[in-house]
């Protein structure tokens, strides 16, 4: 879920930003029994959807230990005030159809300040192995024999869907869901996803990164079978205090972002399990289409 950010607290420019720490100090929060972050090591960690109660315990480990922290657009300041006073704060956020630095640039970077025996946290929003391209990144520091550490976070899929209410699997609904990346959906031919295959095999389609191709997809799921009016949700903000949830159908799902002027980051679940948010809504604002 790492599209176009409307944030006013990243810098925006083609190169990787060191930022200086003004901020307080961060808290003493007690971790014993957790691993040492050992200088010249590398530690791929998610932030999950937003919400920093959201960090798993290894995650703030890692943030009161790093030298130095890498971070992407969607990690916030809240979760970057748990850093070390004297961390280094390295911004290095790709965001679809906006100026970025290329991941070759973010690799080499992460290996060059392993190599200067600085403990490194490569730190992304959601879970770095799903559509984080932390398994590019972890390839790039094994062929460079940097030692490294994957700590999972939460996916914004699952997490953020959580937040609205929505569980991606439910017993009397679905045994099934599928979840995918939408950028790229209408853009190439041949496509990347089979479409057509998705649409027929799995009850709930989860998407990420699908908000500026969203008439698209649903042109695709639609050519292929799936009803104009499955329900299906769009969720901005996942987790945070912004968060919006607005539902509606499937055929109606590029009016509905534009009638609510919906951004990334999103994410977009499609199937039956979008009924039971009217029942289980328990955190942020929710509009129906």
């Amino acid at each position: 879920m790492a599209d176009e950010d409307g944030s006013k607290t990243h810098p925006k420019k083609q190169e990787i930003v060191r930022l200086e720490r003004t901020d307080r100090p961060a808290p003493e929060i007690s971790l014993h029994g957790l691993p040492e972050f050992l200088p010249g090591w590398v530690w791929l960690t998610g932030a999950g959807p937003g919400d920093p109660g959201l960090l798993t315990l290894h995650a703030v480990n890692a943030l009161q230990q790093a030298d130095c922290v890498v971070y992407d657009a969607l990690v916030s300041e809240d979760i970057l005030s748990l850093t070390r006073t004297e961390a280094e704060l390295v911004y290095s956020g790709k965001r679809g159809g906006k100026p970025s630095l290329r991941q070759e640039d973010i690799s080499r970077q992460l290996v060059s300040l392993a190599q200067e025996k600085k403990r490194v946290l490569r730190l992304k929003g959601g879970d770095p192995f799903v559509f984080g391209r932390g398994g590019e990144e972890a390839q790039v520091l094994v062929q460079a024999q940097i030692p490294f550490r994957l700590i999972p976070g939460i996916s914004a899929g699952v997490g953020g869907l959580g937040y609205a209410g929505i569980p991606v699997t439910h017993r009397e609904v679905n045994h099934a869901v599928t979840f995918v990346t939408g950028h790229l959906a209408g853009k190439d031919a041949p496509e990347l996803l089979d479409w057509g295959a998705i649409a027929k095999a799995t009850p709930v389609i989860v998407i990420y990164m699908g908000m500026s191709r969203l008439e698209a997809i649903a042109d695709l799921l639609m050519e292929a079978g799936r009803d104009r009016g499955e329900k299906i949700a769009i969720v901005t903000q996942a987790t945070m205090p912004e968060q919006r949830v607005v539902t509606g159908t499937l055929g109606s799902a590029a009016a509905l972002a534009a009638k609510h002027n919906l951004q990334p980051p999103s994410i977009i679940v499609i199937g039956d399990v979008v009924d039971l948010h009217g029942e289980l809504s328990w955190f942020g604002t929710a509009f129906e289409g």
